[in-house]
């Protein structure tokens, strides 16, 4: 296998328009997903660099221009999705490594999980686990600016779907949302501190201060629930009870974290220490937790995916408990379905547009949406996922995701840089 990645990626027919590039993991079902959408659409099929190659490459002081062809027209790039190929999550951690010029880099202090450039190449993967994440983001953010710089090097005139700096942004959920809400988009407000957030105790003197007594505590660079903890403390009793799908484990002295695919109620306060104390040292979004509308007495926000400024695909995600992510086998359904009116809708659509247009270099993301309940709701932007375009049984204009965005481009090629 190692011989095939140092080999350069597919010729491009010439003959043919401006090619199209998607940087992922050939395997991966996005990637089948595109070029399915694009065999259907009768567009030839995207040429795919992969991630596995690149970060080798890189490792092995080599460029992007070692990797594609010279031959290869000024393309359209599309950077998807580097998650499930634990190759890929390893060489993102060892990238992180390498580029740790500073312990604040993402935290503002010392204190999370850290590997070096040796043990992050030999980690095996555990199923669940997950691995450093403050270092995992650093890595993830470096792999991005060499995509922009090496791409720009080579094709001054390249357009990406979605700019490698804006994907930075729409990860970090402390930056994204504080770059929404300077826009003027509406979102969940922060829990207010004058100094930053470092662990449990400043967690709980934050809270009582600004009598804030639920809240959600985001880890930032999560994706998915991954890190994601409801949080509510009784402010007579002291009583607390986190909600989220994090597991730990004791393992020689160091506490392991864990997604579990399930959601988990703490309510020992030596335990939720322990898993705020963490969170805060990897980095972690801090904000009121909003009461959502609800259907049949479940509690729902919208995933409204946009591209090149149009509102397409919506689906809604409905739960009983406060996370409402589809993978913890929470239902979904589509918003004729639940009877959602114009009105909401509306709501919904103009803040994923709003929110787009905060990212002016950006073509398309899925924007999660919240409405609040009563007869006249607001709508709240609560995250925005610039890979949020895979998104099954659904259709707009007849057309799957995938192929309702390859025949926007086809009619209305990118312009921005």
């Amino acid at each position: 296998m190692n011989e095939r990645l140092h080999q350069p990626i597919d010729v491009y027919d010439l003959t043919q328009d401006q090619p199209f590039l998607l940087i992922g993991n050939p395997d991966n079902r996005r990637t089948q997903g595109l070029q399915e959408a694009r065999h259907r659409l009768g567009l030839k099929p995207a040429v795919v660099l992969p991630y596995a190659q690149l970060l080798q490459n890189w490792r092995q002081g080599r460029t992007i221009a070692d990797t594609v062809d010279s031959n290869l027209p000024v393309p359209l790039i599309r950077i998807d999705a580097p998650g499930e190929e634990w190759e890929v999550e390893r060489d993102l951690l060892f990238l992180g490594a390498v580029n740790d010029t500073s312990p604040t880099t993402l935290t503002g202090e010392m204190g999370a999980e850290e590997f070096s450039a040796e043990q992050a190449l030999a980690l095996e993967q555990e199923w669940g686990r997950i691995y450093a994440p403050a270092q995992w983001f650093r890595g993830w953010k470096a792999c991005l600016d060499l995509i922009g710089r090496e791409s720009r090097e080579i094709w001054p005139e390249v357009r990406f779907m979605n700019d490698p700096a804006d994907i930075q942004l729409m990860f970090d959920k402390r930056t994204c949302q504080q770059h929404l809400s300077s826009h003027g988009v509406d979102v969940p407000p922060a829990l207010p501190t004058s100094q930053p957030i470092r662990n449990y105790m400043d967690l709980r003197s934050s809270m009582k201060a600004a009598e804030m007594h639920r809240v959600f505590v985001k880890l930032a660079c999560g994706s998915g629930a991954s890190g994601v903890v409801a949080y509510q403390v009784n402010p007579r009793t002291g009583d607390e009870i986190a909600v989220t799908t994090m597991g730990m484990e004791q393992r020689q002295g160091k506490t392991i974290f864990f997604n579990e695919g399930r959601l988990r109620k703490y309510t020992r306060s030596e335990e939720i220490a322990t898993l705020m104390n963490w969170l805060c040292a990897e980095g972690a979004r801090i904000e009121r937790w909003m009461p959502k509308a609800t259907v049949d007495q479940r509690a729902y926000d919208i995933r409204q995916l946009v591209a090149g400024g149009q509102a397409g695909h919506a689906i809604m995600r409905l739960s009983r408990t406060p996370i409402t992510n589809l993978h913890l086998r929470n239902e979904r359904m589509l918003p004729a379905e639940a009877g959602l009116d114009e009105q909401r809708m509306s709501l919904v659509r103009t803040a994923a547009q709003a929110a787009m247009s905060a990212f002016p270099n950006s073509w398309s993301a899925g924007i999660d949406v919240m409405l609040t309940s009563g007869s006249n709701p607001r709508a709240y932007v609560l995250d925005v996922n610039p890979f949020g375009d895979l998104l099954y049984r659904v259709e707009h204009h007849g057309l799957g995701t995938y192929e309702w965005e390859m025949e926007l481009l086809r009619k209305e090629p990118i312009q921005h840089a």
